[in-house]
């Protein structure tokens, strides 16, 4: 019931985002009053006493998105953005060193963000390989992803994986 509205409102301005959300008030008070009621009939050490606790030590961040409409509803892009770092995680043992893993790291942030600016990673990255060597340093970020937009003939497919 709470992600029901949710759908309708994602992408929307902040305003209307906090109004549509304010239908599920009145259900996260009731699901509240249960929690604390719940909580008082179980066994303190029991796990879903454990997960309802947690739950009541954090309510106040659960529902702050009701009262502002430029809090996203969950975390899924952020987790979306990380899918590739946690497959592969695997790999970064294999970096060798502390510099390695920092290379890896450096290139993962601009793989990302080449993403986000709706670029083709391998675009981006032979776009810019073909031109580092003669550029200047002190102008070097010229050639980061939303500086370079424009230039890249081929946007990335939005629906490619990770």
């Amino acid at each position: 019931m709470l992600f029901a509205n949710n759908p309708e409102l994602r992408g929307k301005p902040p305003d209307i985002r906090q109004q549509g959300r304010a239908r599920a008030k009145p259900i996260l008070d009731a699901f509240h009053v249960w929690l604390l009621d719940t909580r008082r009939q179980l066994s303190q050490k029991s796990g879903l006493a454990s997960a309802i606790g947690y739950a009541l030590n954090h309510w106040q961040a659960l529902i702050r998105y009701i009262s502002d409409g430029r809090i996203e509803i969950d975390n899924n892009a952020a987790e979306r953005a990380l899918r590739a770092v946690v497959l592969g995680r695997k790999n970064f043992l294999f970096a060798g060193s502390d510099a390695g893993g920092e290379r890896a790291a450096a290139l993962y942030s601009l793989i990302g963000s080449a993403r986000l600016n709706g670029l083709d990673p391998e675009a981006y990255l032979r776009f810019v390989i073909a031109r580092i060597a003669d550029y200047p340093v002190n102008r070097v970020s010229d050639l980061l992803p939303w500086n370079v937009a424009a230039q890249i003939a081929q946007p990335a497919n939005p629906s490619s994986p990770a």
